[in-house]
This record gives C-alpha cells, structure tokens and sequence, in this order.
C-alpha cells in the first residue's frame, strides 16, 4: 500500500504518567482497509495509544493524522464523529435492558426505537452477527453481548474500529464468525487496529503489525511472515521457552466435589447443576465453557464465598462444603476469581493491604489481633519480585496497574500460599505471550510439588497445553472429565457450545 493511502498516522506521540512513561515517541500508519495488529507485553502502552486515538487521554507530545488533517479529539464522541469506533476489552452493556436499548445508549442521538431495531436486525444480519433487538442483553452468552457492542459500532458506519482483545470470550467457532465479519469490513474499505495476545490470530487476520516495548515501538512486521513464537519474542525481547512439566507423583483425591448444585446469587447468572469431579494431587483439571456458563458459580462455591451442604466439596475428605472461604484457605485451597479488580483486589488498596486480604491466614500476617506490616510488605515484594509485577512499587493503588500485571499479582499471591488445592478462573486473560507461560509454568510446578489444581479457562490452547483432564461446563452441567491426551480443539469446541449437550446433562444428573 502506498502513503497517500494512509487513514491514520501516528507521530512522535508520547505520554507519560507519574513514575511511569506509558509511550515514548511512538509513531506508525495504519492505512485504508488495512487490519493493523498493536502487539506487546501488559503494561507496553496499547491501552494509552488507543485511548489517544480514541479521545480518551491526550498525548503530552507528538501529534495524530487523520486522511492528512490534524486529528486531536477531545473526547470519544468527537473521535465516533471523525469515523473512529472502539469495542473495549470490557463490555458497558447494561444486562436489565434490551440489546436496542443498550445500542441506544452509545448513540448520540438515537432514532426512534422500533427504526433502531429494525437497523440492529439488517445490519447483524448483513455482517453474519444475528441479534434480537427486543432480547435482554442479561440473557445473552457472551459471544452474543460482544455482536452488541461491535453492531453498536458497526452502525456508526465507522472508518476505523479499534478492538482490545475481541476473541478471549468465544469458542473456536464464534472466532471464525467473527474473523468472517471482519474481513468483509475489510473488503469495504474499513481499517481495523486489533489488539491481541493471540498471536496465531494475529497471523491469521492481521496485514501488519506495530510491536511496542516498554511503550516504544521496537519493531514491525507482516504476521503472516513470522511465527507466533517470533512475534512473541520480538514482544519481550528475549527467547521464550514453552511451560515444562515437572516428574510428580500423583496422589489421592485432594479436592471431591458430588452432585453440588446451588443456585446462582449473581443476577443473570447461571446455577450449578449436579456437578461432580474429583482432583488427586498432583494434577491439573482444565474446566472450559464459554463466559455465562457457571464458572463464575463454580469458583464462587469451591472459595467458599457460596455455601452448600457440608460433603458437597471435600478436601483431603472433609466435608467443607457449609465453612467459608478463611476455613477452606486453613484447609489447604485458595482460589483467583476472573474479576480481577473488585473481587480478585480492592482497587484504592495498596498491594500491600491487597497481599493482606488474602495471604494473613497461610502466610502469618497477623499476630493476636495486629497486623504485622513488615512481614505483609515483604509478602507483597516477593510477589512481584517472583511474578515479575511491574509496578513502582508495594504502596501502589491496584487499580494503577495495567490489567495483565494486575493478574500477574493476584495468581502470584495465591501461588505463593504453599497451597494444597488451587482453583483459577481465567488464570492468563489479558496477559501477554511471555507472562501466560510464565503463569502456566506456576501452576504446573505448584502441581509438581503435590497440589492438586482446577484452572476454568476459556483459552483453549492453555488448557491444552497444562491440564491432564479436561470437562466442560455447560449450562451449569459438567460433563464427565476425560483425559486431555486425544482431545482436538473443535472436540473442546463443540463441547462448550453445548452440541454434546446430550452427554453434558448425562454425566451431571
């Protein structure tokens, strides 16, 4: 593509925050009906890029061109008025409306709502993404609530859509719906800037690539040309070696759970039905399902955050299926939920007091009634020390770290208790190519030394990668958990999805 084709160029933007500087003289092009890939590790500075682009934050220096005019907006709608459309990482859907609502809400000035409906339904339609205006977005899947938020952009007819990580919550199949949906943007002349750590995908979909480091761009390239692994190690500037497996022994069932059902306390959520499944030590049990599908339940009941009868959930055989998440912590398990900031970590909490809410039990930091503030510190200094946390340091705020290092520190706390039982939810989302092995490595190592571990994931090729069995959830069934040796990804696929539905509600009544 020549230059005089360029949509938006990017110059000598930098932008820095204090004790940190999130891009340092960052310039690139993305071009007309190009698909343009924003690689690099948590913390590169791919959230503060789009979010200057889009209007959200303004660049301290370096300047922005759009189809050869001055590009600055001063806020989203200003940048949705230039042709500019983001799908975040995050949905802001509000699940007690209807998705024709929610489409209303992201309009300026929307139309009437029966010509708004009809415009959802034409456009999901034209772009292969069918949606029910009328629906509750509460009674969506996730791979659902996602064709809300880009039919929400696509009818702003955009010139540029910008998606942060837009497959972490579908299976197989709703990747190729959508890779599908994108090219054909494409081919209408619709430049797309796509934020992933899925570097195959990257391959696949992608024309070019910027690859940041430290919030400078160190390097470009076409996906295609390159390998996953060569792309990953250009993000992280060094060689990247795959999780190894650890000679462990496996032992008895440390973790029992029999025909649990509980209902779901969280509104729209999904109740537990039936489930049963057993963890010796030693080894790791994958559970995949799409987003909606009762993970969430699922962690909530074996943290102990909700309660069911007593022999329920066992660990090491006794019953603690009625006691809290502090006896089940005494009782060996901890647990990393998916919501990172708001249930994982408090967010105006220090990583410090954040090492504290979870780690005074098995770490000992607190002694007759007082915390003891030196021990917890050096407790928080070791997780980041240990899990390669970038952050200033233990008096920072969560919410002030990028969600990839956020996830580092959460699963690195819980890690780092000597736990006999662990369960994660999501344990690499939204972290980078060398993070997530580093993550998988943990886990597998803490497997290694006996502990017996459930990682709920909904990124296959990880639970490929690491887990021994493997079982889906479906609906709030489990189906029967069966070992991994064997296993294709469309197997795992159609699982989620529901098409062994059949064998899914056999193995959970």
């Amino acid at each position: 593509m020549t230059s005089d084709a360029a949509l938006l160029r990017i110059e000598g933007v930098t932008k820095a925050y204090p004790g940190v500087v999130a891009n340092s003289d960052v310039s690139f092009t993305i071009h007309e009906g190009e698909v343009h890939a924003l690689l690099g590790e948590n913390g590169a500075g791919k959230s503060t890029l789009v979010k200057m682009i889009y209007g959200l934050v303004k660049p301290d220096q370096g300047r922005m061109v759009w189809r050869g005019a001055p590009y600055a907006p001063a806020k989203p709608s200003a940048a949705r008025a230039s042709g500019v459309a983001m799908v975040f990482q995050h949905f802001s859907l509000f699940e007690a409306l209807s998705v024709a609502e929610n489409v209303a809400l992201g309009m300026e000035t929307p139309p009437p709502m029966r010509e708004l409906a009809a415009r959802i339904r034409a456009v999901s339609e034209e772009y292969g993404l069918p949606l029910d205006p009328s629906r509750m977005v509460g009674d969506l899947s996730a791979g659902e609530r996602q064709r809300v938020e880009i039919i929400r952009c696509l009818l702003q007819s955009p010139k540029l859509l910008i998606m942060d990580e837009p497959t972490s919550v579908l299976t197989p199949q709703e990747v190729e719906i959508l890779f599908k949906t994108l090219r054909q943007l494409k081919a209408e002349g619709t430049s797309i800037l796509y934020i992933s750590h899925k570097l195959e995908e990257i391959r696949a979909l992608c024309d070019e690539a910027t690859i940041l480091r430290r919030g400078k761009v160190v390097a470009t390239c076409t996906p295609r040309e390159k390998t996953a692994r060569e792309m990953a190690e250009m993000m992280v500037g060094a060689t990247l070696t795959p999780p190894e497996r650890r000679a462990g022994t496996r032992g008895e069932v440390a973790l029992g759970v029999s025909d649990l059902s509980v209902p779901s306390p969280i509104p729209f959520g999904t109740s537990l039905k039936s489930v049963s499944f057993t963890v010796a030590r030693g080894e790791v049990l994958g559970i995949a399902g799409v987003a909606g599908n009762g993970q969430d339940e699922l962690l909530l009941a074996l943290s102990g955050e909700l309660r069911s009868d007593a022999d329920r959930v066992r660990i090491h055989g006794r019953p603690v299926g009625d006691l809290g998440p502090e006896a089940r912590r005494r009782a060996g398990l901890v647990a990393a939920p998916e919501e990172r900031l708001g249930h994982a970590a408090a967010p105006n909490m220090s990583l410090t007091e954040n090492a504290l809410l979870t780690g005074a039990t098995r770490q000992g930091l607190t002694r007759r009634g007082f915390i003891d503030w030196r021990k917890t510190e050096a407790f928080a200094a070791a997780v980041i020390r240990d899990f390669d946390v970038r952050t200033p340091g233990t008096h920072v705020a969560a919410r002030a770290l990028s969600g990839g290092n956020l996830q580092k520190f959460v699963v690195g706390r819980e890690l780092s208790q000597s736990p006999e039982v662990i369960v994660i939810n999501q344990p690499t989302w939204g972290v980078d190519a060398a993070a997530a092995a580093a993550i998988r490595q943990a886990i597998l190592d803490r497997a290694a030394q006996g502990a017996a571990v459930v990682v709920i994931s909904q990124d296959l090729d990880e639970l490929l990668e690491i887990a021994d069995s493997f079982a889906a959830l479906n609906e709030g069934r489990l189906s029967k958990p069966r070992p991994v040796a064997g296993l294709t990804v469309d197997e795992i696929g159609l699982m989620m999805g529901g098409a062994h539905g059949m064998e899914v509600a056999h193995h959970g009544a």
